[in-house]
């Protein structure tokens, strides 16, 4: 495509794209997020296309440069959040979804679907015996409100064109055309846009803040070193919609004043890199990012850094050190990122969706915003749901929407008709919540009363087979493999906690051990240098105060009451119900069983090792395990 040298270009550009669009009077969008990736999409993509190619069908990959007749639109879309249940194929205009597509299915969508017209009700998703032809009917994604996510699913992740089609650009026209720096950090600041990294600053007063420092050059940073377990908020944004975080950036450039933009992002998401590699070589030919934008006089330059997986880099000092090619270590604050951030200059911070947030903001007003969620944490949260649970992948709600909500209604409940016990909130930095919380909103202020936090946005909910001190132990042993070493409370503090809790998982806790705990986590949250190492006690404190009478039952009766702990399980012989046949002696691997062929069979505790074969191998149900 040609250079775009003025608004009026990129307007008549714009329509160009959307006129390309109307002419897909079909589409199939092919999910090309990671998971479904993993699955096999893209060679379902292929097969897809070479299938219609060899039927004479016209296929368009990427919308024209010019009117044409009808054709079928082939998109490789970003992350449609329902997992679990790729491959998934979208098609249009219908809204259908096809779940956990193969290859083999191929021939049938391009008879049935594209020639006929027909949906194939066997890849439909089924709940409870009911069939969910369309995407948006289904429990899943009925009660979620998508706005960042709007696009991801929906339009081909790799072209700028599709997202000029769907009214991309159009806020940065607003900001560059008919706004100051001044009038973007208002509406902002109105808005009352709270960062979505997890500690919820007000993204306006941060800009604000940034934008009054005389030093120069400023830099803006984008933080997509999304290092809690199990999320991938962020990286399913920049892998199914990079521009949106690109005009987001450039948008908060003009604001502050800035022409450099910097997107850190995890070695681990090399599709996200490849996303943003192609979308900001888009925007550059389209004259939409480099030097004079759109004839303005404006230039704004991006850059993006990959990290190495170290979870201190997505605190703001360490980041800005690994860009600069430093070790990824926080620093004592103040000064402040905004005022000696990336090469000492005045840096604004903000994650993905924070900066994704921005376009929908200048384009819809601060009020529009406002009027989703709760006045003091406004706007719509993206979360990573994971777990003992029905339905996972990636949703989003209004801020305010309450545990129960997303569990039992998005999430469908419980999976394999257990029953709920706690959910995990904000990842290794968070909290652990019980039944007594599913009515909680979840908001920045609500969560912060009861001693958790939003985080990033990963929600691991948990059943009542889940042993909570075996949860501590897993969060802390993240944590401390994760510290930078720098300050003494979170290096060695947290290798104390470690070692106690490895104590209490294998048998071995002793009496004064939880008291000992609190103490530890009591200390490292006052003393810690960063906000990783005065969070890192959060889920032993939280799983503590919950579950004491898990940590007492570890400790003093030496009993894991889910029986999960494999130290602390023990297996028995039932002697009405042994036959004397032998089998279990003969499948373990330690010679723990001891007995006569026709009597009853003994095992020896000591040389147990907890494994189970005793149990599989029987045959008449004579071994049990007892919690």
């Amino acid at each position: 495509m040609n250079k775009l040298n003025t608004r009026e270009e990129l307007t008549a550009f714009r329509k160009v794209c959307e006129e390309a669009l109307k002419c897909e009077t079909k589409q199939i969008l092919v999910c090309g997020g990671t998971g479904c990736v993993a699955g096999g999409s893209l060679d379902i993509f292929a097969k897809l296309k070479e299938l219609l190619e060899e039927k004479n069908i016209p296929v368009e990959v990427e919308l024209a440069d010019e009117p044409h007749g009808a054709v079928v639109g082939m998109k490789k879309s970003g992350c449609h959040g329902f997992c679990e249940m790729g491959p998934l194929v979208r098609i249009e205009p219908q809204g259908w979804l096809y779940t956990k597509v193969k290859l083999e299915d191929c021939e049938e969508i391009v008879e049935k679907t594209v020639i006929a017209g027909e949906n194939i009700e066997r890849l439909a998703y089924k709940q409870d015996g009911k069939v969910y032809r369309r995407q948006e009917e289904i429990p899943f994604y009925e009660k979620q409100t998508r706005v960042v996510l709007e696009h991801c699913g929906h339009i081909n992740a790799t072209s700028i064109k599709d997202y000029l089609a769907k009214g991309g650009y159009i806020a940065l026209e607003k900001a560059l055309f008919e706004m100051t720096g001044d009038d973007i950090i208002k509406e902002v600041s109105d808005s009352n846009l709270r960062g979505r990294g997890g500690g919820g600053f007000p993204a306006g007063r941060k800009w604000a803040s940034c934008a009054v420092q005389k030093e120069t050059p400023k830099y803006i940073v984008c933080n997509g070193d999304e290092g809690d377990p199990g999320a991938f908020m962020d990286r399913s944004i920049m892998e199914g919609d990079p521009h949106r975080l690109l005009e987001g950036m450039i948008i908060a450039g003009l604001a502050i004043g800035s022409s450099e933009g910097y997107i850190y992002v995890r070695a681990e998401y090399p599709l996200a890199v490849e996303r943003l590699r192609t979308a900001i070589a888009q925007a550059e030919e389209a004259g939409l990012l480099g030097d004079n934008i759109l004839g303005t006089g404006k230039s704004f330059h991006m850059h993006i850094n990959r990290g190495a997986g170290a979870f201190v880099c997505g605190e703001g000092s360490a980041l800005t050190a690994s860009i600069e090619g430093k070790r990824g270590m926080p620093r004592v604050k103040p000064p402040r990122t905004v005022e000696h951030g990336l090469f000492d200059k005045p840096t604004n911070l903000n994650n993905v969706e924070t900066y994704a947030n921005v376009p929908m903001i200048i384009n819809n007003g601060a009020a529009w915003y406002k009027s989703i969620g709760p006045e003091n944490s406004p706007g719509t949260k993206a979360f990573a749901l994971t777990g003992t649970i029905q339905n996972t992948g990636l949703i989003e709600v209004p801020m305010g929407t309450t545990l129960r909500e997303v569990i039992f209604d998005i999430g469908g409940g419980m999976r394999g008709g257990t029953n709920f016990k706690a959910v995990q909130i904000g990842g290794p930095s968070g909290g652990c919540l019980t039944e007594k919380d599913l009515d909680i909103p979840m908001d920045f202020d609500s969560l912060k009363k009861v001693g958790a936090m939003i985080g990033s946005g990963g929600l691991v909910v948990m059943d009542d087979k889940t042993c909570m001190v075996e949860v501590a132990r897993f969060f802390m042993n993240f944590t401390q493999n994760e510290s930078c070493g720098k300050c003494v409370p979170c290096r060695e503090g947290t290798k104390r906690m470690l070692e106690i809790l490895e104590r209490i998982v294998d048998g071995k806790g002793r009496d004064g051990d939880i008291e000992l705990l609190e103490e530890l986590a009591n200390t490292i949250s006052n003393t810690a240098l960063c906000g990783l190492g005065k969070t890192a006690p959060s889920p032993v404190i939280s799983t503590i105060k919950n579950f004491r009478e898990e940590y007492e039952a570890h400790i003093y009766e030496k009993r894991c009451p889910a029986g999960a702990c494999s130290k602390l399980k023990k297996f028995v012989i039932d002697p009405n119900l042994c036959k004397g046949c032998s089998k279990c002696a003969r499948n373990c691997p330690v010679n723990a069983i001891s007995g006569k062929v026709k009597t009853p069979f003994v095992i020896d505790q000591e040389k147990c090792i907890k494994c189970g074969a005793c149990a599989s191998n029987c045959s008449f149900g004579a071994v049990r395990e007892e919690a």
